[in-house]
């Protein structure tokens, strides 16, 4: 029996809605523009059992894949989780058997894995498209391969033996120019290692170039930045250790006396390559861009100046206060014996994390950044958990780095908005015409809408509801039939 209401405050449109679900022909206000021909996946996190601590982060919540397939101006939907060992050990024992993120020392007895601990991912981050084939992610496991049209889950994958990290990065990129893909693990060797093994994919999902190296110190390296030249890794902040996870407590804390760092790693380089570069501290959870101008490496970013994450306990006892991100650059000159970036705040609008780019343009100087924030001049009539997590984010902003302007699309006053996603209107098209996609919170009707928006007058086109509330999601992507086998 799997009751929410006792163990876990979960309640509302933020309960675990615990069912898949198939929704042929979806209703749809508005007009679906005629170029949009694809899939747009969605990873979510959904509680099939409830987590075994009230303070659990919902990063351990079990994943769930879900598809808005358009074709012929129509729009069908999909959602199914994905069967990792996780799940399916659970559904057979009916009940939930694992403990806090990332720290099997809580598990139960019978699922314990200290040697292995990335058996237990829950595969609930990102659905990542590479050589050709839709994967499940989440950076504390191996990726799980799907089926791009049934959603059903092939399995867990290392590559045909080639990627030799116990875990696997939510967030690999992909070079638009030469069509590789890079990707790293942290916490390679096991639980709070420093070991760090970074790949590279050639256009048909052959490993050709791995370098391992170590960190200053176990941090949650949850994005990456790539240009022309080099790879950017960015950690600090958040800190880890055996004796931590020995004594039973959440994998993370954070220390704001611990400086940030950086990693910059020459594409095709060694170990002995790497530049280091250290900051103060900083919470950077993801990436916009990065490029090179030669030896002078820049990357966008929102950036925080503390902790923005309320299941983190402070090592210091500070009460948890929520940092805010603004959209900064951080310049990287390896011309010099400099080991701090230089930082320059673009926007002072107070953003979310999740920022998403035109990435036809990615590794190379970008014009438009499109994120999720919140216009508190607009009206909120609905209600939302006394929670620092959940804030009336209800605008998506197109933020121009050239003219530094604002451009925003307000979704309504009883809608939460989750991240964005950038279609481009065709393959020819100039940066930035396209489309958004998104899906929102309706709170007041207990549903899931997606939105499509003008990305170059930010203004909506059509809406597709769904008849029911989908889980939260995290990270999403677009799918052409030129990126996957789509029928």
């Amino acid at each position: 029996m799997a009751d929410f209401s006792l163990t876990h405050p979960l309640s509302g449109f933020f309960a675990p809605t615990r069912f898949e679900a198939e929704v042929i022909d979806c209703i749809v206000v508005g007009e679906i523009p005629s170029s949009l021909n694809g899939a747009f996946y969605r990873m979510h996190g959904d509680w099939i059992y409830a987590p075994k601590f009230k303070d659990e982060a919902s990063l351990s919540a079990d994943g769930y894949i879900s598809m808005f397939r358009f074709a012929d101006g129509s729009v069908d939907y999909r959602g199914r989780y994905v069967r990792t060992d996780r799940y399916n050990t659970q559904i057979a024992a009916r009940r939930q058997l694992y403990g806090y993120y990332r720290n099997p020392h809580t598990d139960d007895a019978e699922v314990r894995d200290i040697d292995n601990p990335g058996r237990r991912t829950a595969a609930n981050t990102t659905p990542v498209i590479l050589a050709g084939k839709l994967y499940a992610t989440k950076e504390e496991g191996l990726p799980y391969e799907i089926d791009p049209n049934t959603l059903e889950t092939v399995g867990e994958t290392d590559f045909g033996g080639e990627w030799k990290s116990q875990t696997f990065t939510a967030h690999p990129k992909l070079d638009p120019a030469t069509g590789e893909t890079f990707a790293f693990g942290y916490e390679a060797t096991g639980l709070a290692s420093t070991d760090i093994y970074l790949y590279s994919f050639d256009e048909a999902g052959k490993i050709t170039w791995e370098v391992r190296f170590q960190v200053p110190y176990s941090s949650m390296m949850h994005d990456m930045s790539l240009s022309k030249d080099y790879v950017i890794i960015p950690g600090g902040g958040t800190v880890t250790s055996k004796e931590r996870l020995e004594s039973g407590r959440p994998h993370w804390a954070w220390d704001s006396e611990r400086p940030s760092y950086y990693a910059i790693i020459p594409r095709g380089g060694s170990a002995a390559d790497i530049r280091w570069f250290e900051g103060p501290e900083r919470s950077i959870v993801h990436t916009a861009n990065a490029w090179n101008d030669d030896d002078v490496v820049t990357m966008d970013a929102p950036v925080a100046e503390g902790n923005t994450w309320p299941w983190f306990e402070d090592v210091h006892g500070a009460p948890f206060s929520m940092n805010s991100f603004t959209i900064r650059r951080l310049t990287f000159d390896l011309r010099g014996n400099g080991k701090q970036p230089r930082e320059e705040i673009l926007f002072k609008q107070e953003v979310t994390s999740f920022t998403r780019i035109d990435e036809r343009f990615s590794t190379t100087p970008n014009r438009y950044i499109f994120v999720q924030y919140v216009d508190s001049d607009k009206p909120f009539d609905a209600h939302l958990p006394d929670d620092p997590r959940q804030r009336p984010v209800n605008s998506y902003g197109r933020f121009d780095l050239v003219d530094r302007t604002l451009q925003s699309y307000f979704v309504g006053p009883t809608h939460v908005l989750q991240e964005p996603t950038f279609v481009p209107r065709s393959p020819e098209a100039e940066e930035g015409d396209g489309y958004l996609l998104g899906t929102a919170h309706n709170l007041k009707e207990m549903r899931s809408e997606l939105v499509i928006v003008d990305a170059t007058t930010m203004q909506e086109c059509a809406r597709v509801i769904l008849p029911f509330r989908n889980a939260y999601q995290v990270h999403g992507v677009w799918a052409s039939p030129d990126n996957l086998p789509l029928k």
